[in-house]
Order: structure tokens, then C-alpha cells, then sequence
């Protein structure tokens, strides 16, 4: 396995490869959060290191990050911990953002532009918001809320993340690992330990109630859709909310009923043969007998913690999801 760690100095622009300690850790999330490298390295006077320096990381020549160094501790042995996040660590800036008739694609370039921030793939994620105003609120926090929007109205889900410089927005179905025929497939024997549960205590809910207030009678618009048979197995679940003049009530409750009336399932890796195509939002094939449940179907990754150490490459995943059977 070849690793190739790269610091550049944000001044000078001189480039150079330290000698890592305790190998590297990357770990990436779903909800746009800033992909974080963490490493230790010897200071032997060499080499100054600043934050601002960019850090680039690269695994049998693919790369796999990119960003900036933002923390440095240093130790009486001379030992330096270093963190470095990725462009969306800037996503953190706060705000208030007021904005018509943009999709969340939209949206997604024009913060980015604002923020001089590069872009590459970003795709169309097709429902328009008619109208929001974000009083002081965070760049990612304005784009998750755009996101779960789309979400909420066409059921499809996205996921914005850094690919090696380029905020990168992708639909799920986009971002499984490998390709039809050749998917990554995380079985029993994959890790060396798991933690596997279902629950209906969060997030889940069988009953949606869409409320919108309505200008021209005075009154209130009610929008329902219920399942009666998780009703009548897990009991009344029931999710309100309000709907605004540009979306169809009907058809948001709906999607929001197809969204949330199930199980949820989460499923915990540890020592995982490393693969760097699997990241947070990434979906992975899993073949899985927890307990009495059989799992046969992608899952969503949350969380990815990758470990490179003693020319090894393990990872530990948190995974939701999945039709299960038993």
C-alpha cells in the first residue's frame, strides 16, 4: 500500500513529505460535515509548519483528500499532532442568507462562489424553493436545511461533500461503492466486530399532519397520511408540521410518510478491510445475519473512519438502513 502525505507551506508554496508516527486517520461524515486527517509527525527543525499549509493525501496514487492544516500540539518528545479539514470547515462561516426560486444545487454553487470556494460535480436536485430566509446561520446549516427540503418534497436524498478540492454534490444512488457487478460487499467475515439495532424511538412516525395556513379563507389547510397497520403494531407516531403555499400538501405528506414510517436500523463495523471508495454518504452492499435479522441490500453509510497504520488500511463504519428480513 502506498501512502503519500503532502504538506505545502501557505507562504513560501514549498512542498514536503513528513515522516508520519501511529499512521493516519481520515474520517468522514454524511451530514456536511468537514472530512478531517489527523497524523503525528517529528519535528526535527527541517520544516516549519503553519496553519493555512495545505495537506494532500493520496493512497496507491488515488487521491483521497484535500485541505487545510488547522490544528498543530506539540509533545516534550518533539512529537506534532496535526488535524487538517477539507473545504467545508469553511461552510461553518455564519450568515444570514435570504433566497427565491433557487434548488438546492443552485444554492450550493452560489454559497460557494460567494465563499471562493471550488466546485466539481454538482447535480440537479430538481425541486425549486420558492422562498427562505436563514437568519444567522451557519453555511452548512443553510444547505442541509435546503436539502432536507428536497428531501421532505421528492424523497431523494443528497449528500455534499469535498472530493479533493471540489465541493461535490451527488444523489445517493450516485455514490455506491463499486460498480453493477462489482459492488463492495461488507459480509460477517469483513470485521472483526459489530453492533447492530432497530428502533421506532427516533425519528420514525406513521402518522403525517401538514398544516398550512390558509390567507384567503382565514383558516387552516390540514394534510394527512397515515399507515394503519404500523399504527396498529407500534401505536400512534405522529409527525406535524406546517407546508408552505409553493408545495403540495398532499403529495409532501406522502413523502414524508414514505420517509419516516420504518424501523430504524443502524449497523456498527469495526476493522473493516479499508477500501477509500467508502465514505460518509457512500452506499454500501452488506450481507449481514445480526441476531435473528438478515440484512441484503445497500445501507447508507453516516459515518467512515479510515485507519492507515503499519502499512495496513482498516475501517470502522456506522451504517442506517436496509430492508432487513426475520
Amino acid at each position: 500500500m502506498g501512502i503519500e502525505l503532502t504538506i505545502i507551506d501557505p507562504f513560501d508554496k514549498k512542498a514536503f513529505i513528513p515522516t508520519t508516527e501511529e499512521g493516519v486517520i481520515w474520517s468522514t461524515e454524511r451530514r456536511c460535515v468537514p472530512a478531517r486527517l489527523s497524523f503525528n509527525v517529528l519535528s526535527d527543525g527541517s520544516f516549519k509548519l503553519r496553519e493555512g499549509a495545505a495537506v494532500s493525501f493520496k493512497v496507491n496514487g488515488k487521491p483521497v483528500f484535500y485541505g487545510y492544516l488547522f490544528e498543530q500540539r506539540h509533545d516534550q518528545k518533539g512529537r506534532i499532532s496535526l488535524t487538517a479539514y477539507d473545504q467545508l470547515r469553511y461552510l461553518r462561516n455564519r450568515d444570514t442568507f435570504v433566497y427565491e426560486n433557487r434548488t438546492a444545487s443552485q444554492l450550493v454553487k452560489m454559497l460557494a462562489e460567494d465563499l471562493n470556494l471550488q466546485t466539481g460535480t454538482v447535480e440537479d436536485t430538481g425541486f425549486t424553493i420558492a422562498s427562505r430566509i436563514e437568519e444567522n446561520s451557519t453555511f452548512s446549516d443553510i444547505i442541509e436545511n435546503a436539502l432536507e427540503i428536497t428531501s421532505e418534497n421528492t424523497g431523494e436524498m443528497f449528500v455534499l461533500y469535498d472530493d479533493f478540492g471540489k465541493l461535490t454534490l451527488k444523489n445517493i444512488s450516485s455514490m455506491r461503492a463499486g460498480e453493477p457487478g462489482k459492488y463492495l460487499l461488507i459480509g460477517p467475515d469483513s470485521g472483526e466486530g459489530y453492533e447492530y439495532g432497530s428502533s421506532i424511538d427516533k425519528d420514525v412516525y406513521n402518522r403525517v399532519k401538514l398544516i398550512r395556513n390558509n390567507g384567503k379563507t382565514g383558516g387552516r389547510d390540514i394534510f394527512i397520511a397515515e399507515d394503519n397497520k404500523s399504527i396498529a403494531a407500534w401505536g400512534l407516531l405522529q409527525y406535524t408540521g406546517k407546508v408552505s403555499d409553493a408545495e403540495n400538501g398532499k403529495d409532501k405528506a406522502q413523502r414524508l410518510l414514505q420517509l419516516y414510517n420504518g424501523k430504524s436500523r443502524s449497523l456498527k463495523i469495526k476493522n473493516v478491510f479499508g477500501d477509500v471508495r467508502v465514505r460518509g454518504g457512500s452506499m454500501v452492499m452488506v450481507n449481514f445475519n445480526p441476531g435473528n435479522f438478515k440484512i441484503r441490500n445497500f445501507m447508507l453509510t453516516e459515518k467512515a473512519v479510515h485507519i492507515f497504520k503499519n502499512n495496513e488500511h482498516f475501517m470502522e463504519l456506522t451504517l442506517r438502513g436496509g430492508d432487513t428480513n426475520g
